[in-house]
């Protein structure tokens, strides 16, 4: 196990759409959605489409269907693959689902490279409608934070994340999103650690218009490809300069890695 944790966001980062948004699509929830996305908030609009599918008599395994369907770029899958078989310990810190997040990572074979997915939690009530609650029940404990929704502050979540992993010596970070609900734990990282932002997406806009506030090293990426490229290298580069550190030379395990990927690359569409 390195010294590296690899945060990701889910939506427009690990998959390229919103997860949200493909089961409002695909099972014909749209008219209702447009309805109530002025009235209610994110995470309680989403709760309520699953009361819809419910009541239209539509199953949890018709949605686990749906959401399998989802698409993903092969080279994030790829990318995913190396950066834990390098040793990284990998995290989902998502303002999705855990219904969601887990059917679709498990579907493309990746549930089993992350520790820790940290998101809504779901579950199934006693006339089996799936459910989605907030990560945190701001009724009794309100997260504070003027830059996150109601529900959930990823910056909260990094720094018991980076808590947590301090136990166990110094940790480097890499951060990967695309949102506006990324530009708080972006905003936790320090210097040492990277963030990347999905160019032209939220985040990155944000970031753009206020740098000086990021400690961390900035690496933008903007597809699959270019994801995987710049996760590697920095996986690479940070290996490097612990190795310098530590007094230590040895080969690079990510390279070995991504170079295993390039040469079975032509077996994807």
């Amino acid at each position: 196990m390195t010294g590296i944790v690899v945060l990701f966001d889910f939506d427009r980062t690990i998959i390229d759409g919103d997860s949200d948004k493909w089961v409002v699509v695909e099972m014909g929830l749209t008219q209702s959605f447009q309805q109530l996305r002025s009235i209610l908030p994110w995470n309680t609009l989403m709760d309520r489409m699953l009361h819809e599918l419910h009541s239209q008599g539509r199953t949890i395994e018709e949605i686990e269907k749906c959401l399998k369907r989802v698409p993903m770029n092969p080279r994030i899958a790829a990318a995913i693959k190396a950066a834990h078989d390098f040793g990284c310990d990998l995290k989902v810190v998502s303002d999705a689902n855990n219904f969601y997040i887990e059917t679709i990572l498990k579907h493309h074979g990746l549930l089993g490279f992350f520790s820790e997915i940290y998101t809504n939690p779901t579950s199934v009530d006693e006339v089996g409608r799936l459910r989605i609650f907030p990560y945190r029940d701001f009724t009794l404990a309100p997260h504070g934070c003027s830059l996150c929704p109601y529900n959930m502050c990823k910056g909260l979540v990094i720094e018991q994340i980076r808590a947590a992993a301090s136990e166990n010596g110094k940790k480097r970070f890499i951060y990967v999103g695309d949102g506006k609900g990324d530009f708080c734990p972006s905003l936790k990282l320090g210097h040492g650690d990277y963030v990347m932002p999905r160019k032209n997406y939220p985040l990155w806009n944000l970031i753009c218009g206020d740098p000086m506030h990021i400690k961390a090293q900035v690496l933008e990426w903007s597809d699959g490809e270019e994801l995987e490229k710049v996760l590697l290298h920095l996986i690479d580069t940070i290996s490097i300069e612990e190795n310098i550190s530590n007094g230590t030379s040895t080969q690079s395990k990510s390279s070995s890695s991504q170079s295993q990927v390039s040469e079975n690359a032509g077996t994807h569409p």
